[in-house]
């Protein structure tokens, strides 16, 4: 606590106009840093927002993209049976064409379940890349 000294009419004027000062620069000092501090907290705000919606984006496509593999499997194995069974009715040169048609149709699918993996392997990067910039947006604070 600061102490003045005493003069005849009461403390020293100069003394208390100097702490008058010193009190003000420091009071609007520490109101521009507050300043400073809410927009920066408030850009951080901002950015956290922007990368909740890119997640929730994110997830949205992945879930699509899943539904989407499942869907092209069921389709796959569908039609793969469809053959199956036409080729159980036709005569023996259809059997041949049918299993033909089947063997193609397994390579598609397990090309497709190459290209899905694929598929999930670069986006998990991209998600894990985008998980790495929200954890150094908490180191940079």
């Amino acid at each position: 606590m600061k102490k003045f000294s005493t003069s005849i009419s009461g403390y020293n004027k100069n003394e208390v106009n100097a702490f008058v000062s010193d009190v003000t620069k420091e009071y609007e000092s520490m109101l521009n840093k507050l300043k400073l501090q809410d927009k920066e907290i408030s850009e951080l705000k901002e950015k956290l927002v922007r990368y909740q919606n890119m997640e929730s984006t994110l997830n949205k496509a992945i879930m699509l993209a899943e539904e989407s593999g499942s869907q092209i499997k069921r389709m796959a194995r569908d039609e793969g049976r469809g053959i199956i069974e036409d080729a159980k009715r036709n005569a023996s040169r259809i059997v041949n064409d049918a299993l033909i048609k089947a063997q193609k149709l397994e390579n598609d699918g397990e090309n497709l379940r190459q290209r899905i993996s694929l598929f999930k392997r670069r986006f998990q990067t991209i998600l894990e890349t985008e998980l790495e910039v929200v954890k150094n947006i908490d180191e940079d604070m």
